[in-house]
C-alpha cells in the first residue's frame, strides 16, 4: 500500500464522527456517491458562499460529483466516495487516470473507483450531469462565470471561496466539507493533517529559513522565465514546511491572480536574485534550456545548481500540491527530501 496510516486514519476518524453525529445505530448506505450525516453544524438546507455569490444546498446530498484537482480527494478523506470525478493527467504512475493516494484510499474503504471523465477538452458536462449528482464539489478550481452557471444547473455548485486555483489544502477541505455538511469534520481532518506535516518536517534540517521559488523555463521560447505566483497553492505551501517566499515573487505576483506569471530572461538573473532555491519538473527540454541558455543559466540558483528537480509527471511531483490524501505518503517524503537536498546546497554557497 502507497497510502500511508494518517490519510487513511483520517477517513476512519471522520467516519467515527459521524457515527456519533448519527447516535451509532440505524442502516448505513454504502452506494458510491453517499454521503455521510454531520455533526452539530451540518444542518440541512445550509448555505456555502463562494467567489460567484452562494449556493444552497436543500438536503445532505447522496451523490457527489466532483471537478477540478484535489475535491475528490476532500471528499474521500472526509468518507465519501464520489461518483464522478476528472481524470488525473499529471502524475498518475500507472495511466489509469487515478493517483495512487487515491486508488488506495478507495481500496481501504471496500469501495469500488469512481467513474472518471477526460479533462483534455475541458468539463465534461455531459458526463456530469449522467452521473446524476445532488452536488458538485470545486472549492478548489478554476471554474468560469459560464462554467458556473452550466453546472448550477445540474446540481447546486460549491465553488472556490475567491481566487481560480488559488485555494489551499486547507481551504479546499474546508469549503468542500461545508456543502457535504461536514464543516466540524473537514476541520477535524485539517488538524489531523497539520500534526503529520509538522511532525514530517521536523525531520529535515536544510528547510527552515530557505528560500524556495517554482519556475518554469519554456524550451521552444526563452526569451521568458514563468514563475509560479503566491495565489499558487505550491507557492503558499512552503511557508507551512518552514521554507519562505523570495520577497521578488511576492513583488513580481502584485496584481496578478493568476497561479503564473512571466518576467523577461533578460532580467531575471537580477529579479530573482534572492531565491536560494528554485523548484522546477524536470523534463530534459527545460533542463537543458535552463542550464544552456546565455540568460536564464545566470539565475544564481541555476548558477549554483541549488534546484530541487521533481521527477516529471510523477506522483512526487503531483504531491507538492498537498491534499488530505497525500501529506501523510512517501511522495510527500520524497518532495521533502528533493527540497531539502537543494537547500542543502544553496548553503553551501
Amino acid at each position: 500500500m502507497r497510502t500511508t496510516r494518517s490519510a487513511l486514519a483520517a477517513v476512519t476518524a471522520t467516519a467515527a464522527l459521524v457515527l456519533s453525529a448519527c447516535g451509532g445505530g440505524g442502516d448505513t448506505d454504502s452506494d458510491s456517491g453517499a454521503a455521510a450525516e454531520g455533526s452539530g453544524d451540518g444542518s440541512f438546507p445550509l448555505t456555502v458562499e463562494h467567489a460567484f455569490g452562494e449556493t444552497v444546498i436543500e438536503q445532505k446530498p447522496e451523490r457527489v460529483a466532483a471537478v477540478a484537482w484535489g475535491n475528490h480527494e476532500a471528499a474521500l478523506a472526509l468518507g465519501v466516495v464520489p461518483v464522478i470525478m476528472e481524470q488525473a493527467t499529471y502524475g498518475d504512475d500507472d495511466g489509469n487516470g487515478v493517483l495512487p493516494w487515491v486508488e488506495d484510499a478507495v481500496e481501504e474503504m471496500g469501495e469500488e473507483l469512481p467513474e472518471t471523465y477526460d479533462f483534455t477538452d475541458g468539463i465534461d458536462f455531459e458526463a456530469i450531469a449522467n452521473s446524476e449528482p445532488d452536488v458538485i464539489l470545486a472549492g478548489y478550481s478554476g471554474l468560469t462565470q459560464e462554467e458556473y452557471d452550466t453546472l448550477s444547473q445540474i446540481a447546486p455548485v460549491v465553488a472556490y471561496p475567491e481566487t481560480p486555483w488559488g485555494s489551499t489544502w486547507q481551504e479546499t477541505i474546508a469549503q468542500d466539507a461545508k456543502g457535504l455538511g461536514l464543516e466540524a469534520e473537514g476541520q477535524a481532518l485539517i488538524e489531523e493533517n497539520e500534526g503529520v506535516l509538522e511532525e514530517k518536517v521536523a525531520d529535515y534540517d536544510n528547510l527552515a529559513g530557505t528560500s524556495a521559488m517554482w519556475g518554469y523555463a519554456d524550451p521552444q521560447d526563452a526569451s521568458t522565465f514563468g514563475f509560479f505566483t503566491v495565489s499558487d497553492p505550491r507557492v503558499q505551501f512552503l511557508p507551512e514546511i518552514g521554507m519562505e517566499i523570495p520577497e521578488s515573487v511576492t513583488t513580481a505576483s502584485e496584481g496578478n491572480e493568476a497561479f503564473m506569471g512571466s518576467e523577461s530572461s533578460e532580467t531575471a538573473a537580477d529579479t530573482f536574485a534572492d531565491a536560494d532555491i528554485l523548484i522546477v519538473a524536470e523534463d530534459n527540454d527545460q533542463k537543458a534550456t535552463l542550464q544552456d541558455d546565455p540568460l536564464l543559466s545566470k539565475i544564481p540558483a541555476v548558477e549554483r545548481d541549488s534546484i530541487a528537480w521533481l521527477p516529471e509527471n510523477a506522483p512526487e511531483a503531483a504531491a507538492s500540491n498537498p491534499s488530505p490524501l497525500n501529506i501523510d505518503t512517501e511522495y510527500m517524503d520524497s518532495y521533502l527530501e528533493t527540497l531539502d537536498a537543494a537547500a542543502a546546497k544553496a548553503a553551501q554557497d
